[in-house]
């Protein structure tokens, strides 16, 4: 019997630097939120909101973030 097909979910892959000098490599970013008029800036504020996830349940601060950029770009 055949099955449906699923719904594949694209991701772009950013490298992120905070305020403090650290850095976390290869943060997913749904690409349906990337393109148009504002190009890569709604990655920022989609990783915000994952660092805000993550600070609650780790029960430390959230960091800054200095930059992004898409992984594997120079």
């Amino acid at each position: 019997m055949a099955r449906k097909p699923t719904v594949r979910t694209e991701y772009v892959l950013f490298d992120v630097v905070y305020e403090d000098g650290s850095q976390r490599s290869n943060r997913k970013v749904d690409a349906s939120l990337l393109g148009g008029l504002d190009g890569d800036e709604p990655a920022r504020t989609a990783i915000m909101d994952q660092d805000r996830e993550i600070s609650q349940k780790s029960g430390m601060p959230p960091l800054a973030i200095k930059s992004i950029k898409r992984s594997g770009k120079k």
